[in-house]
């Protein structure tokens, strides 16, 4: 299993913007064979930090999540959004394995 961690900066005036985002991508991860495991928002300390975090049975299944997501009308969508509205100012991926 591969754990994918996104790391967000985001316009504070615009969590309620993110909030959507975030509610439209989880189903979208799930659609194409991913575990959400929830977006996290601002709550206490910075106030432009967000993280993300979603897994795959293996990287490759990653990979082809990111292929087909390229392809479909949904997550273009969400995209666009998000590039329409301007609440993320930057973000990094990180993958992990876990221990369990």
């Amino acid at each position: 299993m591969i754990t994918c961690h996104v790391r967000y900066v985001i316009d504070p005036a615009k969590t309620v913007q993110f909030e959507r985002y975030a509610r439209l991508w989880v189903p979208l991860v799930e659609k194409f064979g991913g575990t959400h495991h929830g977006y996290f928002l601002p709550g206490e300390g910075a106030n432009n930090i967000a993280l993300a975090l979603f897994s795959f049975p293996s990287l490759a299944e990653y990979e082809q999540y990111r292929i087909r997501s390229m392809q479909d009308e949904a997550c273009q969508a969400a995209f666009r959004y998000a590039e329409d509205e301007g609440f993320i100012v930057s973000y990094e991926r990180s993958f992990m394995r876990p221990v369990l």
